[in-house]
C-alpha cells in the first residue's frame, strides 16, 4: 500500500511539472504555429481559449494547419 502512494506522488509531481513548464510559455513567447501546438500539446490550455481546436489564433491561419501539426506529434 505504501508503494502505491510513493507512485501516485511521483506521478502527480510528474505531472505537475510538465504542466508548469508548458505554462512558463505563452502565446506571446510561441514564434510559430508549430510551437504554440507544441504548448497546448504540453498542457497550456489557456492557448485554445475560444476551444474551437486552434491554439493562438495569432500565429496558426486555422484548425487545419493546427492537426496537421498535431498529427506529427504524440498529442
Amino acid at each position: 500500500m505504501r508503494i502505491g502512494a510513493i507512485l501516485a506522488a511521483l506521478l502527480l509531481m510528474g505531472g505537475a511539472a510538465g504542466e508548469a513548464r508548458a505554462q512558463a510559455g505563452s502565446c506571446k513567447a510561441a514564434k510559430s504555429c508549430a510551437e504554440a501546438v507544441e504548448l497546448w500539446c504540453g498542457g497550456y490550455s489557456r492557448a485554445d481559449r475560444d476551444k474551437d481546436g486552434v491554439p493562438c489564433e495569432n500565429l496558426c491561419r486555422g484548425k487545419a494547419q493546427a492537426d496537421e501539426i498535431r498529427a506529427g506529434r504524440a498529442c
